[in-house]
Parts: C-alpha cells; structure tokens; sequence
C-alpha cells in the first residue's frame, strides 16, 4: 500500500513538472525567434498585440460570418481571409486600422464564402513548403520573412533589402502550388 501510495504521488508530481516543459519550451523558443528577428524586441511585442486585438475587434464585430487572419510587421497590418460583402471588408479595415500603432492596412480580404478547411490545409502546407525552400536555399536569413498563405496566394511581408525581397519572390514563384505571389515588405534604406 505504501509503495502505491509512493509511486501515485510521483507520477502526480511528475505530470505537473512536465506540464512546465512546454511553457519554458514555448518561451525559449520565442525568445530565439525575437532574437533572430531585424524588429527590436519591444516592436516584435508590439505586432503580437496589435494580431491580439484586431482579431478580438474584427471577430466581435463580424462574428462567424467572415474569415480574417491579422499579421503585423513592425506595425504594417495584412488582413487576409474571406468576409461576406464590401461593408464587412471596410469595416475589418477600419477596425485594424483604428488599433493604435498600426501605421498601415493592407487589406486583401476576399469577397467570398469562407475556405475549406482542405483549403487551409493545403495553404498550412504551401506556407511550410517556402519556409523550408527559404532555408534550403539560404540566400537570406529564413525569419526576415513572413510567409501567410490565403487560398493559394502567397503574402510575403518583413523588413527586408531588395535582394532579399527579390530572391524570396523568386523562390516562392517557383514553389509548386503557389498560385501568385504577393509582396507586402518595407525595405531597408
């Protein structure tokens, strides 16, 4: 009795240490992630805020109607998805836009019933596909380049040269599956 008692408390007490693992995993990784990033870590913070509260703001607002994913790039703000009418386009670009230290909107929101989650998986998969050609190919640093991809489209954004912006086209172009490629980058002086 007193050994099951034992081996209980130890594997209650090691399920509790494990659950720590990912948090500290999770942490670290994003702390390389910052690291390797060209945006301060401050600004890094900033853009996951303002993907926080657009997505609150323009689900709340368009409810299970519309489709939007938000990323920001040192305050650039790409809205991607499906919505049902124009109103609920503009209204998505006003709500981003709204956000403080947003500093611009693009807004490629489709007029469109939502994708299938087939379709996004096959975009989960395009977008895998370039980051992994990005790194095979090493012609810039892989994280100086967001990849979103949208119903085949793919959206690049981040602070780059234009070399880097040139060649992260050129391989993304040249990526089976990608339909078209879209460039959202601000450059480097």
């Amino acid at each position: 009795m007193k050994l099951t008692f034992k081996l209980l408390a130890a594997l209650a007490l090691a399920s509790q240490i494990t659950a720590c693992v990912p948090v500290i995993v999770g942490g670290a990784a994003a702390s390389g992630a910052m690291a390797a990033d060209r945006r301060t870590s401050g600004v890094y913070v900033e853009d996951e805020n303002i993907e926080l509260k657009a997505t609150k703001s323009i689900h709340d607002a368009l409810g299970e109607a519309a489709h939007v994913n938000i990323t920001s790039y040192k305050g650039n703000v790409l809205l991607t998805g499906e919505v049902p009418d124009e109103n609920a386009k503009t209204k998505a670009g006003n709500l981003a836009t709204s956000i403080s230290s947003v500093r611009n909107v693009t807004n490629e929101l489709a007029i469109s019933p939502k994708t299938s989650i087939g379709s996004r998986a096959n975009d989960a998969y395009l977008t895998s596909k370039v980051k992994v050609r990005f790194v095979s190919e090493n012609r810039f640093q892989a994280n100086y380049v967001k990849v979103i991809t949208e119903n085949g489209v793919v959206y690049l954004m981040g602070y780059v040269t234009q070399k880097e912006a040139d060649d992260a086209v050129e391989i993304t172009r040249n990526t089976g599956g990608v339909n078209k490629v879209v460039k959202v980058f601000e450059y480097l002086p």
